[in-house]
């Protein structure tokens, strides 16, 4: 039997300034995604920016793929 691949939407965001990032604002980050649905995939620091790059997932949900298709 096939598996059913799953659609998923990505969100990339940069936390932090050149002083660096602290734990604390990581953690709020992480907390308030996880409570919207997202997943960390990836944490990283971009060479020599002090910032954290944040790579996130969460299954595509129909609701949002009707907005997508949505003329701007």
């Amino acid at each position: 039997m096939a598996e059913e691949i799953k659609p998923w939407e990505y969100r990339v965001e940069t936390i932090g300034s050149v002083f660096g990032t602290k734990d604390e604002h990581i953690q709020a980050t992480l907390d308030e995604w996880g409570s919207e649905g997202w997943e960390a995939i990836s944490v990283y620091t971009p060479y020599g920016s002090g910032k954290v790059t944040i790579v996130a997932k969460r299954p595509l949900t129909e609701r949002v793929r009707r907005m997508r298709s949505l003329p701007t």
